[in-house]
């Protein structure tokens, strides 16, 4: 696959601890990323943060966190970005955030398997 030109990056601002079917949010996402064919994702956990709640979640050995944010980044064209939207909004609830930016992709391309 290669893309170039105009596309969409989804980011999805989610806690550690978040599951889906009893396993992390974070891993549910990345499988059905794979399983649409998408370009690709990547997940970021984050050091410190806090969301909805208000609540910090930190790494500092005091205040040591078991739910520290984490953040996914999907880049991929518009059409595909606004299917899997639809598929993520049963696994996405309350409390949790998604954004969408319109970004323009200089070079995507994989090796042939």
């Amino acid at each position: 696959m290669k893309i170039q030109g105009k596309g969409k990056m989804l980011k999805i601002f989610i806690g550690e601890s978040d599951k889906w079917h009893g396993e992390p949010l974070f891993h549910a996402i990345v499988k059905l990323i794979k399983k649409e064919g998408m370009a690709g994702v990547t997940v970021y956990r984050g050091i410190e943060g806090f969301g909805a709640n208000s609540r910090i979640h930190s790494t500092q050995i005091l205040r040591l966190s078991e739910d520290l944010p984490v953040v996914l980044e999907i880049i991929d064209t518009p059409e595909r970005i606004n299917f899997v939207l639809d598929k993520l909004d049963a696994m996405i609830k309350e409390g949790l955030m998604v954004v969408l930016q319109d970004v323009d992709i200089i070079k995507y391309t994989h090796s042939k398997e």
